[in-house]
């Protein structure tokens, strides 16, 4: 027992696998032929987990997310759905379905009798995310009367019936719905407490959970005899213990819950969308065959002929699938989400009291993954980001990125729709171009860079006249000032006066603008550099780029030290290993000669995924299994070649670090810079669109393509 407590693994994904066969014992009834009673603890009471278990997943997922990506995962299960719906119109129309009838099935109730669950997901899920902006407890709560209005019109019918004004409520009820399980009274609940466990700092105990279903589960089954005892029930589905049923049975997966089970996830969606199809078949083999008495009235027998055949479907299905590459096969980045947490929780201690974050994500999010970097940032509470370009904006919209999200680099003004569209922040770069913005007749919103300067982009910061201008155009909608300091990343004393000429430029600009009734908005100067020797400046928000992601630029010092953590992990697999008699070459020209008997480890990574070429040559290198190993010849477009001599073991399929630790030993981005006289800025946002991103400190990783 001791030992099953603390074992890990993808418990719920495993799980997935089980509830279908709970659904699938549902709608076969296999101990009829043992007895009803023990059919009615197994299809009535013990089954009834499943469904919840389902919808309970989805929310868990969704505000892992922090709901994002609703929209998607909304398309995706309204696609299933239909595909669903298809394959099973020609059973529809042999039941003599009429067309209005099945199109009213399709919006509200399922056109199949186990495809009920679909529309009950998709409006669920909808009033779920409604009422969790409420809050987690106040909208649980709203979830849960719901339920407990379903509660009457379900396993308490016969007894809610007997009262006159609440036997009409559901008469009026039953007018609109068949059931009460639905997406209105039944969904909600179960994805909110989803939500609320994706939610929990602390999941409740491994020991805590087990007692507690042990316990709920008892009652529950107690609740479910009495009312079958009563003769209450209008149906079985819902029960005022299966909530916390259903929580502590949740806790105990989340206890043991490692990682992922694909092939678990999507077999088991395959069986529930599948078996009342197999059920036919195995009916109509009877039929043909004369087995009826075996095949069909053997419950037991029909029970696990249909469990098989939808098992066998489903599993041929899933091996018909598009294969695709595993994610960690070549080389990818690793992003970890809890040091990415931390630095954003760092930087806004850092930053004086009211200033807020506004995370610098350009350049996918310097080469950590712009996507998956925004969503982790975005449940962390940030609201304000910052890209370089129009179509960085757009691709974050389109990811579910909500918030502002501000455009640092010029757009051209035929794209102002696009910009009003998509609900972008545009800069200002000049008078022309807020001039040219405000023409294209939309409403778009800007905000003003002013030149302090450096002498980029901007306006000048003391022509007040053309700033007053801009705020008058009837086309844009002014809703912050900026600029950008030019060595904010020196302490040189002839650089700190500048930036303080810079930062004093600046606030006059905005001071004229205030005194002369202009709502300047969100108001910004520092970035990251800014933050480390200028606090002072703060303002109304800090523009956090490379420091977002635990790096500096390079090792010049800085006035205050921030713990920051770093969040990239850079790494690749170790294709094959070869041994060199002394004297014998590798690699283009030559350029590698072996001097004793030497291990060389080909690595799939190279100038192609945005390495440095001449990393070999400026003393790079890797870690093999937590040992620094040299990279040694020329670098090629995909591999590159490391002296692996001192790794006896080192083997083909090996993980290979490039940046970042492994085991004792490190190697920062700030040495691979200077080693090929860059800053680690460049170094960083020229990694690969080949790379894809793995999420570690999630539950589960999360995987997020290039």
């Amino acid at each position: 027992m001791r030992a099953l407590l603390h074992k890990q693994g993808p418990a719920l994904d495993t799980f997935r696998l089980a509830a279908a066969v709970l659904v699938t014992a549902i709608h076969t009834s296999p101990l009829t032929g043992v007895s009803p009673l023990a059919d009615f603890l197994l299809t009535r009471v013990l089954a009834r987990v499943a469904v919840p278990f389902f919808l309970m997943l989805s929310g868990y997922f969704l505000a892992r997310r922090g709901w994002q990506g609703l929209g998607r995962f909304i398309r995706h299960n309204m696609l299933v759905y239909l595909a669903a719906a298809a394959l099973y119109l020609p059973l529809n129309f042999h039941a003599g379905d009429n067309p209005a009838a099945w199109l009213r099935s399709l919006v509200w109730e399922g056109t199949f009798y186990h495809l009920w669950y679909f529309p009950a997901l998709l409006w669920g899920v909808l009033i779920a995310r409604g009422l969790a902006k409420l809050g987690p407890r106040a909208g649980v709560a709203a979830a849960g009367l719901l339920y407990l209005v379903g509660l009457g019109g379900d396993s308490y019918f016969g007894l809610i019936d007997r009262v006159p004004p609440l036997s009409a409520f559901y008469a009026a009820v039953f007018r609109v719905c068949e059931y009460t399980r639905n997406g209105l009274f039944y969904a909600p609940l179960f994805l909110l407490l989803g939500a609320a466990l994706a939610g929990r700092r602390r999941p409740l105990p491994a020991r805590g959970a087990a007692a507690g279903l042990c316990l709920s589960f008892a009652a529950m089954t107690a609740e479910a005899l009495w009312l079958r005892g009563l003769g209450a029930q209008r149906h079985d589905s819902m029960y005022l213990l299966l909530p916390v049923v259903m929580v502590c049975l949740f806790s105990l997966l989340l206890a043991h819950n490692a990682g992922r089970n694909r092939a678990a996830r999507d077999v088991s969606l395959l069986v529930y969308l599948l078996h009342p199809g197999c059920i036919v078949a195995v009916r109509g083999l009877a039929r043909l065959t004369g087995t009826r008495s075996l095949l069909v009235e053997n419950s037991a027998a029909h029970f696990t002929a249909v469990l098989a055949l939808s098992f066998a479907a489903a599993l041929l299905l899933y091996g018909l699938r598009p294969l695709r590459p595993r994610p960690d096969a070549r080389a990818w980045r690793e992003l970890d989400a809890a040091a990415l947490r931390a630095n954003a929780r760092v930087l806004q201690q850092a930053a004086a009291p009211g200033c807020r974050l506004m995370a610098v994500v350009k350049a996918d999010a310097y080469g950590h993954g712009a996507k998956p970097v925004c969503r982790i940032l975005q449940r962390q509470g940030v609201r304000a980001f910052a890209v370089a370009c129009l179509a960085e904006g757009i691709a974050l919209r389109k990811a579910g990125i909500r918030g502002d999200i501000l455009v640092l680099g010029w757009t051209a003004p035929d794209q102002a729709p696009l910009l009003s569209r998509w609900r972008l922040t545009q800069a200002v770069a000049s008078l022309e171009h807020g001039r040219s913005l405000a023409a294209q007749g939309c409403r778009v919103r800007v905000q003003l860079a002013l030149d302090t300067g450096m002498h980029r982009l901007g306006i000048p910061a003391a022509d007040h006249a053309a700033q007053a201008g801009l705020f008058r155009l009837p086309g844009l909608r002014v809703q912050g000032v900026f600029s950008h300091l030019g060595v904010s990343d020196s302490l040189a004393p002839e650089d700190i006066r500048y930036t303080r000429q810079q930062a004093q430029a600046f606030a006059n600009a905005v001071g004229w603008l205030r005194q002369n009734g202009y709502n300047p908005g969100r108001v910004h100067l520092l970035a990251s550099y800014g933050l480390w020797n200028y606090p002072e400046y703060s303002f109304d928000c800090i523009r956090a780029g490379i420091a977002l992601y635990g790096v500096q630029s390079d090792t010049a010092p800085t006035r205050q030290a921030l713990a920051l953590q770093p969040v990239l992990r850079l790494r690749a697999r170790v294709a094959l290993v070869r041994e060199l008699a002394p004297g014998e070459t590798a690699g283009y020209g030559r350029a590698f000669t072996a001097q004793r008997p030497t291990r060389l480890a080909v690595v799939s990574i190279g100038y192609a995924d945005g390495l440095p070429r001449s990393l070999p040559a400026h003393g790079g290198r890797v870690l093999v299994r937590g040992v620094s190993c040299p990279m040694v010849g020329r670098m090629c477009m995909d591999q590159l070649l490391a002296d692996v001599t001192q790794v006896p073991d080192a083997a083909p399929g090996d993980a290979v670090t490039l940046l970042g630790a492994d085991g004792g030993e490190i190697i920062p981005a700030t040495e691979m810079a200077d080693a090929c006289g860059t800053i680690t800025n460049e170094l960083l946002s020229r990694l690969g669109a080949r790379l894809p991103v793995i999420v570690r400190h999630e539950r589960p990783a999360l995987l997020f393509a290039p």
